[in-house]
């Protein structure tokens, strides 16, 4: 959807012209008008929102509020544990697997947490570990996920996707679910399958036609192929066990994934605050939701104006798409040799010659819920009012750094 810029730029200065820089906003409206177009690309199915993409309580507890939206997905098991706790939700379900052993004793030493909490699994080995914390007859039945790796191996050794999980083949899956049920202690509740060559590459990057030809190319013909292995694979496993939902996608492919049938909820949570890694898709592009200020403080040339701060870099592969991007006023850009630095950030542009000590400079992270470890609260802006609500890290929280 397109922004009115300038507009976007009046609003956001009026509603925090009595903060200090940095902040960090999100725009309710874009978040909500980005909550309801999810649930209706999910025709149905409902959503697992991904907390990692929100980072903040409160706008968790607003999504999961909204028709459409159940269940958290955590990363990591202190981090559900938490979540349960403090009553945002009761079904979390971790999506990577557990080596926290505080945490897996809190889990199977309280009957409430093991009932609404599912853990990730992938190998034998990790039931290992949560019997080496406590023994399977002395604590409740721990709730498991099978995760399903979801890359396309198209021929020998070649692999495209994530490395995940090492449960490929609905053969694999089979075995590791036989394996679950002979162990006194465990429940197999789950299957998930993340397909991040598909919803988390974008298929349309900017100014690089022949790399979208490649990407389009190599996604027609990877989803066909999982669309197929997976259906396989919860056959596979339902010999076992009587799977309560299958989850699979995210924002990037959450049409695509919801129309498989053997899958019966989605994930998703980038696309509420819409990052600039989104503006590389041609399905749909989120609403931009969430935004930081950063203060101009010197003027070294005449076209160059230098912030405070900048260096919110977003995890993934050391390259442009993870920097974040100046985006009001419109036509700013990093110095080349320097980039956004982690006390300055020299921007070039036409734009820069208005630019004086104390204006802001809007910017957009290319990743979402990342924004969120840099501010201890969030600004939220609705047509009338600016209320801040706190992040993780502004409740003391930095479950992976």
């Amino acid at each position: 959807m397109l922004t009115d810029r300038n507009a976007l730029r009046q609003r956001l200065e009026k509603a925090t012209d009595h903060l200090e820089t940095p902040i960090a906003v999100v725009d309710l409206a874009a978040f909500d008008e980005n909550a309801d177009r999810l649930t209706a690309r999910a025709a149905g199915k409902p959503i697992r929102v991904a907390t990692k993409s929100v980072r903040c309580r409160e706008l968790l507890e607003r999504v999961l509020a909204r028709p459409g939206w159940g269940g958290v997905m955590a990363y990591t098991l202190a981090e559900a544990i938490w979540l349960v706790r403090s009553g945002v939700t009761d079904d979390a379900l971790v999506a990577y697997p557990t080596a926290d052993r505080t945490a897996l004793r809190e889990l199977t030493g309280d009957e409430r947490l093991a009932a609404a909490i599912t853990i990730m699994v992938d190998h034998p080995s990790q039931l290992d570990l949560v019997d080496q914390v406590a023994a399977p007859r002395s604590r409740p039945a721990v709730r498991l996920c099978m995760d399903l790796d979801a890359s396309w191996k198209p021929a020998g050794p070649l692999h495209v996707g994530v490395r995940r999980s090492p449960v490929h083949s609905a053969a694999q899956a089979g075995t590791l679910a036989r394996t679950i049920a002979t162990r006194p202690g465990f429940t197999l509740v789950g299957m998930m399958s993340y397909e991040a060559h598909i919803a988390g590459v974008g298929d349309n990057p900017p100014g690089r036609a022949v790399l979208a030809r490649t990407i389009r190319i190599m996604q027609s013909r990877a989803f066909p192929e999982l669309l197929s292995r997976r259906a396989a694979a919860v056959r596979a496993v339902r010999e076992h066990a009587d799977l309560e939902f299958v989850n699979g996608g995210g924002t990037g492919s959450i049409a695509a994934t919801s129309a498989d049938p053997a899958v019966t909820e989605v994930t998703a949570g980038s696309g509420l605050y819409g990052p600039t890694l989104f503006d590389a898709y041609r399905n749909w592009q989120p609403t931009p939701a969430a935004f930081f200020a950063l203060s101009v403080v010197r003027r070294p040339a005449p076209r160059i104006a230098t912030v405070l701060g900048g260096g919110w870099i977003a995890s993934g592969p050391a390259e442009a798409s993870r920097l974040p991007q100046p985006y009001l006023p419109e036509g700013l850009s990093f110095k080349g040799d320097e980039g956004p630095g982690e006390v300055q950030t020299p921007l070039l542009g036409a734009a820069a010659e208005q630019l004086r000590p104390g204006d802001r400079v809007w910017f957009r992270h290319a990743k979402a819920g990342e924004m969120c470890e840099h501010v201890n609260a969030l600004q939220l802006i609705d047509a009338s009012s600016t209320t801040p609500a706190l992040t993780y890290r502004g409740e003391g929280h930095a479950f992976l750094g």
